[in-house]
């Protein structure tokens, strides 16, 4: 455990977030979680975050050393796709039980199923997750992996995150560092080009970067590695040979790129695909890095060109839904990346926003927010279910966009709501997922149901203006209206 504090520090001591370079010495050891409160710890400890990262590495098998409960993780709720591979798909777990504990039967039986996923399924790799039982109890998960990959001549990769050491986002962190340690740099790629390039912190929920891969492809543009977005073993282990690296969420794995810039040379810049606008700069990024470390200058007008072409095509598009949104206000309840480039794309065709949550936001996605809506008003870190319902019912926005977590709050206060968090079935990623976020925006914001909901029960007049029907001792005026809507009388219903 001494080395797995020691790598938590390190991780909390992130010099490339302005935000915890503020921070005095005391302040920055402890960190940037937050205690959970109770009910929250649910899909949000460390081990969580590190298999929400990893898992989407889809040749790999990823083993689960715990008790069988463990595995019942959340990232499955994210939407991450595959565009070939489905062993990730495989759930794999030692599941130890109270005896293996006792009896000290751990790390033989971690031994045992490695071997056993090596001779059924021959993966390129795979990776072993601790968790807090084990962590617990001493199993030594790195060794037992260093004598598996030994033995069976296989990558084993240990990844120590137990969820007992802090929150999702930590375990985000730490998958990084194991890529660090175990994965990236071990492969030399023997087609390594000027125009490689890798994607940080892009999880390809609902295939979304497939609508921006084809982007690169017509720039000439290869990923290297899509980290970990639809992603190969060997691609990761040799993304060490890329030229520039986007950085999508760098509050998953800030880490990740920084010390790729400092070991492998790497630079390193954070965009965002959400949005006409903010997809445009990111592809001139992306092209003026790769030309200033060696790719032909004619890129550059490449990309431009290519810009001009798609935007055109998707604000032509996006004509048709700019009378019917115009003024629309919307409250969107998530954070990260999408506090700020989510803002961005809809005021781009006359969407106002009412409230953007930016609790999970970094010191520079709040900066973004600042510059695109000219104030910090509408900003709140974190909005309690009963000020968003008061919010939604009393009209002062026509839509909540969030998780779906807080769904319910939009339901209950008979406000429409769009998924915009992992667990969404619509890519909104680059101009094609431009479009798509308006679409299904006017789609949720015109459905009829809302005009059918708001309309008061066809009882609540019997209700409110009857008095307790006369002659008919101990029944209640609630019952008599239900009588009276009904049409029946009190033989109907016998009795009550």
């Amino acid at each position: 455990m001494s080395s797995l504090s020691a790598k938590i520090q390190d991780v909390f001591n992130e010099p490339a977030c302005d935000k915890n370079r503020g921070k005095e010495a005391k302040a920055r050891k402890k960190g940037c979680s937050k205690p959970l409160t109770p009910g929250a710890a649910a899909g949000g400890c460390a081990f969580d975050g590190a298999k929400i990262v990893l898992q989407p590495i889809t040749d790999v098998a990823h083993l689960i050393h715990a008790p069988l409960a463990c595995e019942g993780n959340s990232w499955d709720n994210r939407g991450a796709a595959s565009s070939g591979p489905t062993l990730w798909r495989t759930s794999f777990t030692t599941d130890l039980t109270e005896l293996d504990v006792v009896m000290g039967q751990g790390e033989r039986k971690l031994f045992k199923a490695i071997r056993e996923i090596k001779e059924a399924y021959s993966p390129p790799a795979v990776f072993v997750y601790s968790t807090c039982v084990t962590a617990l109890i001493g199993d030594d998960i790195e060794a037992v992996c260093k004598r598996a990959a030994e033995k069976f001549g296989l990558p084993v990769v240990p990844v120590n995150a137990p969820g007992f050491v802090g929150s999702k986002n930590l375990g985000n962190k730490l998958a990084g560092e194991a890529l660090l340690d175990h994965v990236i740099g071990t492969v030399e790629p023997d087609d390594a080009g000027a125009y490689d390039i890798n994607i940080l912190g892009e999880f390809n929920l609902s295939g979304e970067f497939w609508l921006v891969k084809p982007l690169l492809d017509r720039l000439g543009i290869r990923v290297r590695a899509c980290i970990p977005g639809d992603a190969r073993y060997l691609d990761v282990a040799s993304a060490h040979r890329a030229r520039a690296t986007m950085m999508v969420c760098s509050t998953a794995l800030i880490n990740l790129a920084r010390k790729m810039e400092e070991r492998w040379g790497i630079p390193f810049f954070e965009g965002s695909f959400y949005g006409i606008t903010d997809t445009s700069e990111a592809l001139r990024q992306i092209a003026g890095l790769l030309v200033r470390r060696g790719a032909d200058p004619e890129l550059l007008d490449r990309t431009e060109a290519l810009i001009a072409e798609e935007e055109a095509t998707a604000w032509r598009r996006l004509e048709a839904y700019r009378p019917p949104l115009q003024g629309k206000r919307v409250l969107l309840n998530t954070g990260g990346v999408k506090s700020w480039s989510v803002v961005h794309a809809l005021m781009e065709i006359g969407v106002e926003i009412v409230g953007t949550s930016v609790k999970k936001s970094t010191v520079e996605d709040k900066e973004r927010i600042k510059q695109i809506s000219r104030t910090r008003n509408h900003m709140f870190e974190s909005m309690a279910p009963r000020d968003l319902y008061a919010m939604l019912a009393e009209h002062k926005a026509d839509i909540m966009l969030s998780g779906g977590r807080t769904q319910f709050i939009a339901l209950k206060a008979k406000m429409p709501w769009l998924d915009i968090n992992q667990e969404r079935h619509h890519p909104y990623a680059g101009y094609d997922g431009m479009v798509e976020l308006v679409r299904q925006i006017d789609l949720a914001i015109h459905n009829p149901v809302w005009a059918q909901v708001r309309e008061p029960a066809p009882w609540d007049g019997y209700l409110a203006s009857e008095e307790e029907a006369p002659g008919e001792e101990g029944v209640t005026a609630t019952v008599h209206a239900f009588r009276k809507f009904a049409g029946t009388t009190a033989d109907d219903f016998g009795e009550c």
